[in-house]
C-alpha cells in the first residue's frame, strides 16, 4: 500500500495554478466525498464537519486531538474503527470531504519527536563485546597508566649509558632476547645491552633503546659480544615511558560518548571489562501492503518491497536494535493486532499513513487510544508521516509508503526520537554550499540527495543528485546527505543544512567511470519530489 503523494517543482507549480492542495484532493477522491462530475478540483467551503484552518475544529465524539490543534479527519465520520473500536454515533456520515490537521513545520516535527520521550532508560553495566553503538552514561576514566610500564616503541637493544655497549643476556629472557609479556628479573648495568621486541617492558636501568637497523655487534677478541651505535643514543630514545598516554584516574571521554570501535579498544587498554550505558532503542518494522513481493521480478500489479532491506539496516547503523522487518496484509485487525501485541519503544510502518480505503494507520491509532504527536509535515517527499504515542515511552512513526518520502520521515520523525531513547547527541549542525540550483515547493520544505564534491570556488559543496522523487531511491542510494531546501528553492553558491546519512556513499568522489557503472545519478531526472 504505498500512500499517494505530488511533489517538486512541477507539482508545486500545479498547486499554485489550482488554488488547492494536491495531497487534500487525492485523500478527499479516495474517500468518495466527491463525485467525479463535479468539474475541476476546489477545496470545500468550510462547514460544521470541516473546520476552517483559521478556527478551532468543533468538538467531534471519537475525534483524536493532535498536536498541532485539530482532529484526525477519519474520526469525525462516526464510523466504527474496527470489532471492537468506537461505536456508531448515530450520525449519518458528512457528504462534505474531510480535512486533515494543517501539516506540522519541518523543524517543528523534529522537535516534537525529539521531545517525545523525556530521556533513555536508565543504564546498565554493558561488556563490552556487547557496548558498540551505545552511548556511555558516565565518563570513562583510566584504571591504570597507560602504558602502564615503560615500554620498547620499537625492534632492537635496551641500552644502559653511552655506547658502546657489551651484549649479554640476563637470567630469565629469551635467548632473542627480551619479549613482549616478559618481565625481566635483572637490572640492565650501566655499559651494557640487551635485545628488546616491540612492546616488550624495559628492565630497571635501561636509558635508551637502539634500533635494530642501526646497532652494529662486533665480537671481542677476548670473546663476548660488543653493540656499536653510528651515532650518540640520546636519553628516552625509542622508549614509551609509563603513563605517556594517561596516568591512572585521568578522564578519558566524557558521558555521552558514542561506544565507537576505538572507544571499545580505548576501555580494554584502560582496564575494563565492561562499560556503564545506556541501552539501545528496540524497534519493530511493519511492512504494510497486499502489493508487496519479498523476491523476484515485478508482476501482475504487485511490485518488490524496497523499505523491508532498507530500514533493518538504517536503524542499525542508527544505533538501534531491529527485529527482522515483518509484512502485514491490508487488514484493519492484523494491524491492530500486531501494534497491540507489539513490546518494542518504537514501531515504524510503512504505508497507510493517508486516508485511502485500505489505510488502516488512522483507524487503528484511535482504536488503540493512541495520542497523535504529529499528523502530516510540511516537507515533500513524505507530507503524510505521522507520529503517535502508544503508551508511556512507547511510540509509532508512520512513514509514508513511497521509497525516499519513507526516508524522508525516517529523518524527520524516526531519527530525532530514537537518538533521544538511546542518549545520543544531535549532531553539530551542517551547512554546505550547493554547486547547482535547487526547485523549491511555495509553502513546504524539500530533502533532497546530495553528494560532496570539491569546488574550487567553494571548496566542500553539496550537488543535488537526480532522481529524487518521491518512489524512487536511485539518487539516495549515492548521496551522502540530504539537503534541507527552504520553500521556493535555493540558488548556486546557497549555504543549505544538511542532514547527514549514517554511512558514506563511498563511490561519491569517484570519476565519471564510476558513476557509469552504477547509473547516473546526475542524468536526466527520472521524477520530481
Amino acid at each position: 500500500m504505498t500512500d499517494g503523494e505530488t511533489g517538486g517543482a512541477l507539482g508545486a507549480a500545479r498547486d499554485d495554478r489550482r488554488g488547492g492542495d494536491p495531497f487534500e484532493d487525492a485523500l478527499a477522491l479516495a474517500n468518495h466525498t466527491r463525485a467525479a462530475a463535479t468539474g475541476p478540483a476546489r477545496r470545500p467551503e468550510p462547514g460544521p464537519a470541516t473546520p476552517s484552518a483559521g478556527g478551532p475544529p468543533p468538538a467531534a465524539s471519537g475525534a483524536a486531538p493532535t498536536a498541532n490543534g485539530g482532529h484526525d479527519p477519519d474520526a469525525a465520520t462516526g464510523h466504527p474503527s474496527g470489532p471492537s473500536g468506537p461505536a456508531d454515533d448515530g450520525r449519518p456520515p458528512s457528504s462534505a470531504p474531510r480535512r486533515r490537521p494543517p501539516a506540522t513545520p519541518w523543524q517543528r516535527a523534529r522537535d516534537l519527536a525529539a521531545q517525545a520521550v523525556p530521556g533513555p532508560s536508565a543504564p546498565v553495566a554493558t561488556p563490552l563485546a556487547a557496548a558498540l553503538g551505545r552511548t556511555l552514561a558516565v565518563p570513562l576514566t583510566a584504571l591504570t597508566d597507560l602504558p602502564s610500564f615503560d615500554t620498547s616503541a620499537m625492534d632492537g637493544w635496551a641500552v644502559s649509558g653511552p655506547g658502546p655497549w657489551r651484549v649479554d643476556r640476563p637470567a630469565g629472557t629469551d635467548a632473542a632476547g627480551i619479549l613482549a609479556g616478559q618481565a625481566p628479573a635483572e637490572a640492565l648495568q650501566d655499559g651494557r645491552a640487551i635485545a628488546i621486541a616491540t612492546g616488550a617492558r624495559l628492565p630497571s636501568g635501561a636509558t635508551a633503546v637502539l634500533r635494530s637497523e642501526h646497532g652494529d655487534v662486533r665480537e671481542l677478541p677476548g670473546g663476548g659480544r660488543q653493540l656499536h651505535a653510528p651515532r650518540p643514543v640520546p636519553p628516552g630514545q625509542d622508549i614509551r615511558p609509563r603513563g605517556q598516554e594517561c596516568r591512572r584516574g585521568d578522564h578519558l571521554l566524557p558521558a555521552g560518548a558514542l561506544v565507537t570501535p576505538a572507544v571499545l579498544g580505548l576501555a580494554a587498554a584502560a582496564g575494563y571489562d565492561e562499560l556503564t550505558a545506556y541501552p539501545p532503542p528496540r524497534a519493530e518494522v511493519f511492512v504494510l501492503g497486499d502489493e508487496l513481493l519479498d523476491h523476484g521480478l515485478p508482476q501482475a500489479g504487485r511490485i518488490r518491497d524496497a523499505l523491508g532491506p532498507m530500514l533493518g539496516p538504517w536503524l542499525q547503523a542508527l544505533g538501534v536494535v531491529a527485529a527482522a522487518p515483518r509484512h502485514l496484509a491490508d487488514d484493519a485487525d492484523t494491524l491492530y493486532t500486531a501494534l497491540a501485541e507489539s513490546t518494542a519503544d518504537v514501531v515504524i510502518t510503512t504505508g497507510g499513513t493517508a486516508a485511502g480505503p485500505v489505510d488502516h494507520v488512522h483507524p487503528t491509532l484511535r482504536r488503540l487510544g493512541a495520542e497523535v504527536l504529529v499528523d502530516g509535515v510540511a516537507v515533500r517527499p513524505g507530507h503524510p508521516m505521522l507520529l503517535a504515542r502508544l503508551a508511556p515511552r512507547r511510540h509509532l512513526v508512520g512513514l509514508p509508503g513511497n521509497p525516499l518520502a519513507a526516508v524522508s520521515g525516517l529523518c524527520t520523525l524516526a531519527e530525532p526520537l530514537l537518538r533521544a531513547l538511546a542518549a545520543r547527541r544531535p549532531p553539530a549542525p551542517c551547512r554546505t554550499p550547493l554547486t547547482a540550483p535547487v526547485h523549491g515547493h511555495p509553502h513546504d520544505t524539500r530533502l533532497v540527495p546530495v553528494a560532496y564534491r570539491d569546488d574550487e570556488r567553494y571548496g566542500l559543496t553539496a550537488e543535488p543528485l537526480h532522481f529524487h522523487g518521491p518512489a524512487m531511491l536511485r539518487g539516495i542510494a549515492a548521496a551522502d546527505a540530504l539537503a534541507v531546501v527552504p520553500p521556493g528553492g535555493a540558488q548556486r553558491g546557497t549555504e543549505l543544512e544538511l542532514l547527514e546519512l549514517p554511512w558514506s556513499a563511498g563511490w561519491s568522489a569517484g570519476g565519471p567511470a564510476d558513476r557509469a557503472a552504477l547509473g547516473d545519478p546526475f542524468g536526466p531526472a527520472g521524477g520530481a519530489a
